[in-house]
């Protein structure tokens, strides 16, 4: 259950009251005059966080996943199924379709 703080509109006391999170603030009664004219005050609190529960640290682990998994399906072949083209020095056929051995694809010694 949680505390609230209080003030008393009779005697101007400041209390708290651990109360059920139901319970109306008219229905305080003050332990101090015993007046049933309580208003309930803001408060602020604290907590700890322990572990990795710091903000923002979801946000930067899904980060780091998508870019662990982006990295990985770069490494595979597109989806289309083509396949990149080779690089230029593998894919140039010979320039003369002649059959001869000795060909290199310069001019010839005979006229």
């Amino acid at each position: 259950m949680p505390v609230y703080e209080y003030r008393c509109e009779t005697c101007e006391q400041q209390f708290e009251a651990t109360q059920s999170v139901h319970a109306r603030p008219e229905d305080t009664v003050c332990p101090h005059c015993r007046a049933q004219s309580a208003t309930r005050i803001l408060s602020a609190f604290s907590s700890t966080i322990k572990g990795d529960h710091k903000p923002g640290f979801k946000e930067m682990k899904a980060y780091s996943m998508l870019n662990e998994r982006m990295s990985k399906f770069s490494k595979l072949p597109p989806l289309t199924g083509k396949r990149n083209s080779p690089p230029p020095n593998m894919t140039m056929p010979p320039e003369r379709g002649g059959t001869g051995g000795s060909d290199q694809g310069g001019p010839s010694g005979s006229s």
